[in-house]
Formats: C-alpha cells, structure tokens, sequence
C-alpha cells in the first residue's frame, strides 16, 4: 500500500477523493468506486501502487494509436481495478475487483524503476499504461513516465478519460499521447452504462487537449445503444469543434461480452457508415477496428488520398511517409512519425 496523492480530509475520519470526476466521498473502511483506493483511519491510500497483474510488449497500433509512432514495441501495464463499471468490458476479471475489507490486492510488485528496465529490456519505445484504467494507478504510472522520460522513452495512455483537472496536471511534460474512449454522446449511455456523467467525461476530454500533447479517440459502437446516425454525427461533430478535424477517430466493432452477450456484434455496415459519417462531418482520419483486411485501416492522404500507412490488423505492411508528409502531394500528415520528435504542448 501507499498513501495516495489525491484527497481530502472530512470529519469524523471521512475524506473525499479528488483522482478522479466521480470525486467519492469514501467513509472508513470502505474503497472509492474503484475499489482500489481505501480510506483506512482517515487516510487514503492506493491498494495498487507498484502491483501490475498484467505486463506485456504490444504493437502501439493495439492500443489503437495509428499517428503515434507507428510500428514501435509498447510494454503495456495495468493494474486491478477501474473507476468505471462497462457492462461491455473486455477486461472485467481484472477490472471489476471488488475490495472486501483485505488490503492485499491480485498483482506481483513491480518497482517503477524495474518497469523501465523491462521498456529497455524489451526493446520498448514506448510504455503504455492500458488494459483498466491507468487513472486508478495514476501515482504509479507518474512515477514511471517520469523515469521513462530520462531514458527516452514515451508514455501512453489509454483511458476513459475521466481524470481529475488537478491529477492531469501532474502528466503534463511527462505523458506523450493518449487514446481516450468517447463511448457516447448521450447522458443515458454513461449513466446506465459506465455509470459515470457524460458531461464531466466531455470536460475532461477537453482539458485532455491542454495537456497531452497528441489524442486519437475510440468509438466502441454498440447495437440499440450508441448506434444511431444521429449520434455518430454529433461524436463526429464534437470531436472536430473541441480536439480539432486532424484527430484521428476509431471506430471499433463491438461483439458480445460481459454483461450484453444477448446483444449481436455490431455489423460490419454500421462500422462502415460511421466511417463514412466521421468523414462527412470533417474528420481527416477515420479508422475501423476489430474488421481485419478492412479498407479503413489504411491511413489515406486527406488531401490527393494516396495510401501512405497500409496495415493488417496490428502489422504496419508498408509506410510511405516521408518526413510528416505525403510523399505525392506534400501534405502534413497529422502525427507523432519520429522517436526524436519533439512534442509541443
């Protein structure tokens, strides 16, 4: 256990935990929403801090991050535990932990100092802090990008994206990318869903863009709960008006699991139309997942549309980029190409 970094103290041994947008009032004894963070005598401490239950190499293309350093090797952590509560998640055994009273949580303690190790081990440019909800374990995952960020190494995200203003922050300079869930535009959705508010995700999201220097987005499109035309557009719309049309959107093929198996897998024509939408609204780079072979994840020049990042599944098969451009017309590609890049804020 460590005492955790972001709360505050309340009467009789209440205190209120500010990580996340949820802001739990967490009494003695018991753990916030996420289950991983107890108030324990008054004081807060994180359950999870240096106990990864999951450690592995991943294509960055798997987190989905397409303008991000295409091709590298991320070593991909996560601790138990989540501040959300899908009812579609893929994950669910390691992120619906549920705390009853025992302090010891599932995971073998990892030093942030041997997570570096293992990036440089593993020939990892890149650590991506994924699986759950890296929000949860956020002092853990500050303390080795700032590590990482001395060896050279980036640091991802991939997020829900409801993080506090105040823990944000401290990711700033240090936190090089994020792949952050927009899984709706409708309050219902994130009540009934996630429970959690769709408006402070929309807050956050946007004080995203103050801080992480490059953002793509993933749309998971469920049948009959976030798949009309009308939402797609307003995702669409959204995503240009407050992150910018150069953003690059996913949009991924949802398939039963959890607690929806009685809903069918979302069809290949309503991925197909919610690409199309996403380009009709303004978008530069809209992208399909969870359909190999499919046309839509090639990155295409936005402007003379020459193939320039040709991929099968999570495998770069051909990159023509040339220097950030599109080597027939010229045209800046929006994105991240080079290790050495520097990010601006």
């Amino acid at each position: 256990m460590k005492i955790a970094k972001y709360w505050i103290p309340y009467k009789d041994k209440k205190l209120k935990c500010t990580l996340c947008r949820h802001n739990c009032l967490v009494y003695p004894g018991q753990a916030g929403i996420c289950q991983v963070r107890v108030n324990l005598d008054g004081t807060l401490y994180s359950l999870v801090y240096a106990k990864p239950v999951s450690i592995h190499v991943d294509p960055i293309e798997k987190k989905p991050l397409f303008h991000f350093l295409p091709g590298a090797n991320a070593l991909s952590l996560a601790t138990v535990g989540c501040n959300f509560k899908c009812a579609n998640c893929q994950n669910y055994e390691i992120s619906q932990y549920k705390y009853e009273g025992v302090n010891v949580v599932p995971g073998e303690f990892v030093s942030p100092e041997k997570v570096v190790e293992l990036a440089i081990k593993t020939g990892s440019e890149v650590i991506a802090y994924t699986y759950t909800e890296p929000t949860i374990f956020w002092e853990y995952v500050i303390d080795i990008a700032r590590l990482a960020k001395e060896k050279g190494i980036k640091n991802i995200l991939v997020t829900n994206g409801y993080i506090s203003e105040e823990a944000l922050k401290d990711g700033k300079g240090i936190i090089d990318a994020a792949n952050i869930d927009f899984k709706s535009m409708r309050k219902d959705f994130y009540s009934k869903v996630v429970k959690a508010r769709l408006d402070k995700f929309l807050d956050s999201l946007i004080f995203y863009k103050k801080i992480v220097p490059w953002i793509e987005v993933t749309t998971l499109i469920i049948p009959g709960l976030n798949d009309s035309e009308e939402e797609l557009r307003d995702i669409a719309r959204f995503i240009v008006r407050e992150l910018g049309a150069h953003t690059p959107w996913h949009i991924s093929r949802f398939f039963p699991q959890y607690k929806l198996t009685y809903l069918p897998p979302t069809s290949k024509k309503t991925i197909t139309t919610a690409v199309e939408i996403g380009y009709e609204e303004g978008l530069r780079f809209v992208y399909a997942g969870n359909i190999p072979g499919s046309p839509y994840e090639t990155t295409f020049c936005p402007v003379c549309h020459t193939p320039l990042i040709k991929r099968l599944g999570y495998e770069i098969v051909e990159n023509n980029i040339d220097k950030g451009r599109c080597p027939a017309c010229g045209e800046k590609i929006d994105g991240v190409w080079e290790i050495s890049e520097k990010l601006e804020f």
